[in-house]
């Protein structure tokens, strides 16, 4: 029986998915929590002036927590993609629509979080911040990019639930991590609505524990082997 490459390299790809399913989501726990913190006792960053007054009063927790969340973004892609390959012949339509939904959220969410290492520097130059708002939010109102923003808000919330449901479809997995995977979703709009950031602290580290159990299953399932298909001639030949 030969074994086919994919199935020599098969190991080497589960721990690298695995590593990056038990890492990224932990960048948000970080992110949000940093979050959670400097706005504590009141600010926030829903707008332009507000963000600019939250990183002049914090600016190193600011571009910490926000390098924790690029990092998590980069990292979500392949562990989206690990969780994807647990599931494999299981994987059903709903779990691929959250799936790729969750990629492009994690993508534009990228783009988002470095946007807010811009508005520190703004912050700490100085100057006029009349101008620093009008140029923050022509940067958000620009009609070319503002679909990244819906993008992201979507697949943040629909596309994690999707996921997770699909997990919990797929038996895969323990079903409280699949429950935790979707938590994030009703936590984060809980948060928005109530006004505490705290909910989404919760919420991520939920989702954090649940994707690390996902990563964990991945890691120690057995070794996928597969067999070439002998040519006729070979066979005949045998």
């Amino acid at each position: 029986m030969n074994i086919t490459p994919e199935a020599r390299t098969d190991r080497a790809r589960r721990v690298g998915l695995a590593l990056a399913l038990v890492t990224a989501p932990w960048g948000f726990v970080v992110g949000n929590a940093s979050y959670a913190i400097i706005t504590l006792h009141g600010g926030s960053d829903l707008t332009s002036r507000d963000a600019l007054a939250l990183a002049g009063a914090h600016p190193l927790a600011y571009r910490l927590g926000g390098l924790a969340a690029l990092l998590g973004s980069i990292l979500m892609v392949p562990a989206v993609l690990g969780a994807m390959r647990l599931m494999h012949a299981r994987l059903s339509r709903i779990g691929l629509i959250g799936g790729i939904l969750m990629i492009g959220a994690y993508v534009c969410y990228f783009a988002l979080v470095y946007q807010s290492f811009i508005t520190t520097a703004m912050a700490q130059q100085g100057g006029s911040l009349g101008n620093y708002v009008a140029v923050l939010d022509a940067a958000a109102g620009d009609p070319l990019t503002v679909w990244v923003t819906a993008l992201f808000i979507i697949g943040n919330i629909v596309g994690t639930f999707l996921l997770g449901f699909a997990l919990l479809r797929a038996g895969v997995v323990a079903r409280w991590a699949a429950y935790a995977v979707m938590s994030w979703s009703l936590l984060h709009v809980v948060g928005i609505i109530a006004g505490s950031e705290w909910f989404e602290v919760v919420g991520a580290f939920l989702q954090a524990a649940g994707l690390t159990a996902v990563g964990l299953r991945l890691l120690h399932r057995p070794m996928e082997v597969a067999a070439s298909t002998p040519q006729s001639g070979e066979a005949a030949a045998a």
